[in-house]
């Protein structure tokens, strides 16, 4: 294990750059509020149809119907950028009025090009919340530049840093829209969950989920230094369970997040994923759906434990 990991250090896998995606810069938004909404919205559309176009314009037409479906009146986009891989934060549900929100952090190799399938995890924990609270929103954050599964920085905090102050800033924003009694649940997926982890200070959050993670880089919840209740989950199928939890130094770099969040010594509250895999956490009727819902929705004890 050592020989591999000192190969994803010294020998990382190369592939050719992938041309850059033209697109204009960032709508120029007010300070987002309850009554700014439908403006920022709006701009953000009207900044992925322009983005639509020039992708289009540069032979890219994948990247161009991604830009075009997120431009369609029914999204509702909080932040857009077609530029390289791209960032989008899309709320789904009334947001202005929810009493619960629930704020998803994708892992590894999500980008615009695959925003589809992570946006299809937010509908369906969308969808299971409306079957007994209306009074919710799902947040989907792709808020930072997400590592390749197959690269050095997928073993590393690096990318983790960067986003960090981009998800603090956005809860604080979030909070400016809804204001502090509403929930606010973080649902953070593989490397998503290093990503929660360095930011997790300060956070003002009312739960941090942690799903199928590698580990935090923490030790233990504990040093989290988060207000926020810790939970874990891990699926009986999901392949990160193989993944060696730990954290070592080599050539001055941090390889590895240390303490599986899993195991009792970290502290989280464990609860039961079902027999799932690493992509299957919001599958519709699966036994983890369910708890994620009753953890946003704060029915706590109605929460399967692992």
């Amino acid at each position: 294990m050592a020989t591999l990991i000192t190969a994803a250090v010294v020998l990382p896998l190369s592939a050719a750059a992938r041309p850059e995606i033209p697109a204009p810069p960032p709508a120029t938004l007010p300070p987002l509020t309850a009554s700014t909404l439908d403006t920022a919205y709006a701009a953000n559309r009207a900044n992925a149809a322009e983005s639509s176009r020039m992708a289009a314009a540069h032979g890219d037409t994948h990247r161009a119907a991604a830009d075009r479906s997120l431009a369609t009146p029914t999204r509702h986009l909080l932040h857009f950028d077609g530029r390289g891989e791209g960032q989008v934060t899309e709320v789904l549900g009334d947001l202005a009025h929810a009493d619960h929100i629930a704020v998803l952090v994708p892992g590894s190799d999500t980008s615009l090009d695959t925003y589809d399938r992570f946006r299809a995890e937010a509908t369906g924990l969308q969808h299971e919340l409306n079957h007994t609270e209306p009074h919710t929103a799902v947040v989907a954050w792709l808020g930072y530049k997400t590592p390749d599964t197959i690269s050095t920085t997928v073993t590393t905090t690096g990318r983790a840093d960067q986003a960090a102050p981009q998800l603090r800033q956005f809860i604080r924003q979030l909070r400016g829209i809804v204001g502090q009694e509403t929930t606010v649940s973080l649902l953070c997926h593989s490397y998503g969950s290093v990503v929660c982890a360095r930011a997790a200070t300060a956070l003002d959050a009312t739960d941090l989920v942690l799903l199928g993670s590698p580990g935090t880089g923490a030790d233990t919840a504990a040093a989290l230094h988060t207000r926020a209740h810790v939970w874990a989950a891990r699926g009986t199928d999901d392949w990160i369970a193989d993944v060696p939890h730990i954290k070592t130094d080599l050539f001055g770099t941090t390889v590895g997040f240390g303490t599986d969040p899993m195991s009792p010594s970290f502290g989280a509250s464990r609860f039961a994923a079902g027999d799932g895999g690493h992509s299957d956490y919001f599958a519709p009727g699966s036994v983890s759906l369910t708890n994620l819902a009753r953890i946003v929705l704060g029915e706590t004890s109605e929460v399967t434990r692992a």
